[in-house]
């Protein structure tokens, strides 16, 4: 298991930042590497982004060095959703299988995850965001059927995405978390429309269904100043409470959405018009 640290920045510096800055701050690439358990620890909210490909053996974590406890899970939950082939994931006696687009939430007090493919030649490919919890919830599976889905936005604006909420108070319980997938409808490009800010959570965007000669194109930053991060297939972008965000694919896409804050009400969002961007 590796651990990568991020410490963010200031609404007022980064509109000073060169690309590669800006990319070194906010954006967490090479995630997904075979026979790797990857972590970005980000000080925004303290969110733990990360990404797991087992190719072989079964991949194992549960040590809380890299965050100041025992055990990894002592004071932290976890959503750990398959973005790839079949796998499973075991949380200390009890085994979850993942098939594509489920989503496992795990809640505090875990000892151990153990993460394992069913084929280690077309491997499961999980991507995993953990944050402080102060409350107990059950460990649970969610599946792709069981997520609560919203259709979203016009076909004129090139924006209908279908939101489907997994890890959500609607849906599945948990202390600080909300965590979900988006897809943009064929052919449209725009998610996340209008863009707006959320003063009281954060969040981080990992993109996938990206092929290879394809990016998303994802903005972010102050309404006034804004910026853009060129985004590859398994990148993922950390979204500041002060930052707007939105993105455009140059081909189809999807990405799993992972929230952090004092609360979990979607209408707790301020809407930025278009015209207002700069």
């Amino acid at each position: 298991m590796t651990m990568d640290v991020r410490y963010g920045g200031s609404p007022a510096d980064y509109p000073l930042y060169a690309t590669e800055r800006l990319r070194a701050e906010y954006l967490v690439e090479g995630c997904f590497r075979p026979g790797e358990v990857r972590f970005t620890y980000t000080h925004i909210d303290r969110m733990i982004v990360g990404g797991a490909v087992p190719a072989g053996a079964a991949l194992r974590f549960g040590d809380g060095a890299a965050v100041g406890t025992p055990r990894f899970f002592d004071a932290r939950e976890m959503g750990i959703a398959n973005l790839g082939r079949a796998g499973s994931v075991t949380v200390d006696d009890q085994r979850f299988d993942l098939a594509n687009r489920d989503i496992l939430y795990v809640g505090r007090g875990a000892h151990e995850v153990v993460l394992e493919s069913a084929e280690a030649g077309h491997p499961a490919r999980f991507y995993m965001n953990s944050v402080p919890a102060g409350a107990d919830h059950p460990h649970r599976l969610i599946r792709k059927a069981e997520a609560k889905v919203l259709t979203l936005g016009d076909p004129a604006k090139a924006n209908v995405r279908s939101l489907a909420m997994y890890v959500h108070p609607e849906v599945a319980p948990s202390c600080l978390l909300l965590m979900g997938i988006t897809d943009p409808a064929s052919g449209s490009i725009w998610n996340t429309m209008p863009p707006h800010l959320h003063e009281r959570r954060m969040e981080a965007y990992c993109y996938f269904e990206v092929a290879p000669d394809d990016r998303v194109m994802h903005f972010m930053g102050r309404p006034e100043a804004t910026r853009h991060l060129v985004v590859a297939d398994g990148d993922v972008v950390l979204s500041p409470a002060w930052s707007i965000h939105m993105g455009a694919g140059t081909g189809p896409y999807a990405f799993v959405w992972g929230m952090a804050g004092e609360n979990q009400a979607y209408t707790d969002v301020a809407p930025v018009a278009i015209v207002d961007l700069r």
